[in-house]
């Protein structure tokens, strides 16, 4: 479409480019998390079970993460500009098409489509910024830019559950569709061409070995409690991941052109970042994973409510951010890291004692210290590494940025919903090896039980010929002798399950945690003086 673009300086035009951009990397990082809240819907409308219909989620991801490395050598091969009014043209077609999916089978292949476009668009705009802003502003960009990054996967949930509560579930996808043309509209009036590097060889060896496996490596990460890790299926992805990785490693250091520039990592601060970037992203979809399992499944509270309770992080985060940019122009990058990483390990405390008398306030605290310390570090800690990469390789630079980023999200939920599995079935055993209609739990609960009998009025005598006359009716019934007893011990075991979960979460937010401290370490290496852009070399 040939739109003219706008006459804008230079000063200007960096500003409202990255108004324009941040507003397709909003809608494609909401839509790795609004769409979760809708499945159980999707379920019901499409007739499929669970399994099923989780490849809506699956597909969406693995395909966001097989595109992420090659958008680089897009970038320089056809310019950022025309890549992301692609992408953005793209995500939002696929927006549209699963807007009217008729099927489960046709909702995972549009939203392959939508992932398409989403799966570009965010190493593309990370790469505009770094173009066009210079190195002293760089700071403030991302931190606006960050927002989208940060506010989006916490907004998607609440956005999510208003809309499946209140109105209808495909508007999750068709809300897109205007956003979407106006947010093409606007960067094609805006955005400028950056230069192309014409003659660029495809490293095709180099994309289907990463291709097979992060496809195979995220799938194995993604099954694998659902599976088992020891079954034969999550082994065989793993195998053919870890075999299809390292022949892609050995390609890329021998690649003149590699699809991703291994060499970066060589650099101490993009290398460093990198390993930051990794555990802060684990530890942050993580949360946002575990969040609401812990609202929803021991606590009852509805999608609306869990999204709300969530709000909080992202309002956090989405004010710190612009604040630790001055800070880190003021002060260096490295201190505000370290700080943010110090609220994100205050903020774990709080959740490490949840159970059913958790109160609101103690949540909203801890929420917010979760939303300050992820908006002070994660994208601080990303331009620290960046600012050290030569102008020519920031787009492969980003590919690999953005790649790290989906690992970390997906080791992060592998990881802890495994650790909350075992952990849920230790504590069973451990709680429930003492209970049975002798036990003193059950004897509590009974005494617990007349308690509440007699404070509704009910006479000592009548209490104890209730019992009676409910044992005789469950017995002409069919049940055995002594059936209270045994619905006593019942109830326990609900609230011996219930009690489990809870520990469990307790468990996992321990192990969150001490990897929250030991993220400390590779932030401490860092090297915190302002790094200049280096010469454009190949």
């Amino acid at each position: 479409m040939n739109i003219p673009r706008l006459a804008l300086s230079e000063a200007r035009y960096r500003w409202w480019a990255l108004g324009v951009i941040s507003i397709g990397g909003f809608m494609s990082i909401l839509d790795t998390s609004i769409v979760n809240i809708a499945i159980p819907k999707m379920m019901a409308v499409f007739s499929v079970n669970a399994e099923d219909a989780q490849w809506i989620l699956t597909a969406y991801m693995l395909t966001m993460g097989v595109l992420q490395p090659v958008t680089g050598y897009f970038c320089d091969s056809f310019g950022t500009r025309r890549m992301y009014l692609i992408s953005l043209m793209v995500f939002t077609v696929g927006s549209l098409l699963c807007g009217m999916a008729w099927s489960n089978e046709s909702m995972i292949v549009f939203r392959v489509i939508q992932a398409i476009g989403g799966g570009i668009i965010i190493p593309v705009t990370m790469t505009i910024v770094y173009r066009i802003f210079p190195i002293q502003e760089r700071n403030m960009a991302i931190g606006i830019w960050g927002i989208s990054a940060m506010v989006a996967p916490a907004v998607g949930p609440t956005l999510s559950g208003y809309l499946v509560e209140y109105w209808d579930w495909r508007l999750i996808f068709t809300i897109n569709i205007p956003v979407g043309i106006i947010g093409y509209l606007a960067a094609a009036l805006v955005l400028q061409e950056t230069p192309v590097q014409r003659g660029n060889k495809f490293d095709l060896g180099g994309f289907v070995t990463s291709a097979v496996g992060l496809f195979c490596l995220l799938l194995a990460l993604s099954k694998g409690v659902e599976e088992g890790w020891t079954s034969a299926y999550i082994l065989s992805l793993l195998y053919i991941a870890v075999a299809s990785l390292t022949l892609f490693v050995v390609i890329e250091l021998n690649h003149e052109q590699p699809i991703i520039d291994l060499r970066l990592l060589t650099d101490w601060n993009f290398f460093f970042s990198s390993v930051v970037n990794f555990m802060g992203y684990g530890a942050l979809f993580s949360t946002i994973f575990l969040f609401p399992l812990y609202f929803e499944n021991v606590r009852d509270y509805s999608a609306m409510q869990s999204g709300i309770l969530m709000l909080p992080s992202a309002v956090a985060s989405g004010l710190v951010m612009p604040l630790a940019a001055a800070l880190a122009d003021r002060f260096g990058a490295k201190p505000v890291v370290i700080t943010g990483i110090g609220f994100v390990i205050a903020s774990m405390v709080p959740f490490m004692y949840l159970d059913m008398d958790t109160t609101y306030l103690t949540i909203t605290i801890g929420m917010i210290l979760r939303g300050i310390g992820f908006g002070l570090f994660l994208m601080t800690v990303t331009v620290l590494g960046m600012n050290s990469v030569p102008l020519a390789k920031i787009s492969r630079a980003s590919s690999l940025s953005n790649t790290v980023r989906q690992l970390a999200g997906s080791f992060g939920i592998a990881i802890m919903s495994t650790l909350m599995q075992n952990r849920g079935i230790y504590h069973l055993a451990h709680n429930a090896e003492n209970i049975n209609v002798t036990s003193i739990a059950t004897k509590n609960t009974l005494v617990g039980m007349e308690k509440l009998l007699r404070e509704a009025g009910t006479p000592p005598g009548a209490i104890q010929h209730m019992f009676t006359y409910l044992d005789n009716v469950w017995l002409q019934a069919g049940y055995s002798p002594g059936i209270v007893q045994h619905k006593a011990m019942a109830m326990i075991s609900g609230l011996v399950q219930r009690q489990s979960v809870i520990f469990a979460f307790d468990d996992v937010f321990v192990v969150l945690l001490v990897a929250c401290i030991f993220m400390v370490i590779p932030a401490v290496l860092l090297r915190s003086g302002k790094v200049k852009p280096k010469a454009v070399s190949k």
